[in-house]
């Protein structure tokens, strides 16, 4: 029997994007497989999107079929395609109605958010998703000291210049 760390509750995602962005730093994602096993990462890199006054996030120009995830009560999974190739993880945050989320950008030892999707085997099926576990998928809880530190988010050049410069990236190292 595998002795897996406990998941973070609902709550912890039930906040501002802003507040939990930085708080996943750290932390671990659990990626338990139906066949056995599980991996556990640990969180280096979050990105915060801020609903639709934020350009860059994907409720900018409102509720569409693929973004509807965002519009729901913190605490599931948004998990969409970039490119047509890679898969992007993101846990939705905030109370329903006001889309925001929090994209997980790195992970030790997996430097780019489609790296770590794919080592976890992470795709759409995980979309609305809770993130309790009980699909094999969820969150628990940084041990020890983390610096942090905010830079402006990458790749999204589509966006605002001031929504680009917003320092809305979250980088993390062991203290």
């Amino acid at each position: 029997m595998l002795n897996l760390p406990t998941p973070l509750p609902r709550s912890f995602f039930e906040r501002d994007a802003l507040a939990v962005a930085p708080e996943l730093v750290g932390c671990y994602i659990v990626r338990r497989f139906a066949q056995g096993g599980a991996r556990v990462l640990t969180i280096t890199e979050t990105e915060a999107y801020c609903g639709e006054a934020d350009t860059a996030c994907h409720a900018h120009r409102g509720k569409t079929r693929r973004n509807a995830p965002l519009y729901e009560r913190g605490g599931i999974f948004y998990v969409y395609l970039c490119y047509g190739i890679h898969w992007m993880l993101n846990a939705v945050t905030g109370p329903e109605g006001r889309p925001q989320g929090v994209l997980i950008r790195a992970c030790a030892g997996f430097p780019g958010p489609g790296r770590l999707t794919k080592e976890l085997g992470i795709t759409g099926e995980f979309t609305g998703g809770a993130v309790d576990g009980a699909a094999g998928l969820y969150f628990a809880a940084r041990e020890g000291e983390w610096r942090l530190s905010a830079a402006p988010r990458v790749g999204i050049g589509y966006a605002s210049a001031e929504d680009q410069a917003r320092p809305w990236r979250f980088i993390g190292e062991r203290a």
